[in-house]
């Protein structure tokens, strides 16, 4: 016995008005371009890596914008949260002034 679910409607439109962003983690001269993917929302991104080419095609066809320093800098101090947590011996211990 099968059942069928409701499947989602597909709204291609809708996803191509979303924002799509960029945060690159390495050097400009890399072989491979790692870098942080998000879709409308910075701070729910996945870590990527591909070749060159490959990467300024993926952004070409994306239309990303690049996140801006205080997105990124909210990004590290919510990881670092994780990281580290906000009572814990490893926090006192990690030295917040250079960030």
């Amino acid at each position: 016995m099968t059942s069928t679910r409701p499947q989602p409607e597909s709204r291609p439109s809708e996803v191509k008005a979303l924002t799509k962003y960029i945060r690159v983690r390495t050097q400009p001269d890399a072989r491979f371009v790692e870098f942080d993917f998000a879709i409308n929302d910075p701070e729910l991104f996945v870590e990527l890596v591909m070749p060159r080419e490959a990467f300024e095609s993926f952004c070409a066809t994306n239309q990303v914008v690049m996140m801006t320093q205080e997105q990124t800098d909210a990004i590290d101090a919510e990881m670092d949260k994780w990281r580290y947590g906000e009572e814990t011996l490893m926090s006192r211990n990690h030295d917040h002034s250079q960030q």
